[in-house]
């Protein structure tokens, strides 16, 4: 299991989204609905969650350090 920050992976996301598997889930329809998870692949599912709780987004950093920069700025500037 991973902590911290994510790490984007170009190759990764171009894979999952031209896979084979993906086209025929899409196209036949074959979908569950949101929330099923649990039900479809329960394993996968728990970790998805324990992940989803312990890790932040890569552009979390540059949004805090953003909002903090223009909080000075206003600062300085009244």
């Amino acid at each position: 299991m991973k902590f911290g920050f994510r790490t984007p992976s170009l190759k990764k996301r171009i894979a999952a989204r031209t896979s084979l598997k993906r086209v025929v889930r899409h196209q036949l329809g074959l979908k569950a609905p949101r929330g099923w998870g649990w039900i479809t692949n329960p394993k996968r599912a728990a970790y998805n969650r324990v992940y989803n709780k312990t890790s932040r987004g890569c552009l979390t950093v540059f949004m805090f350090s953003g909002l903090l920069v223009a909080l000075i700025l206003f600062i300085i500037k009244v």
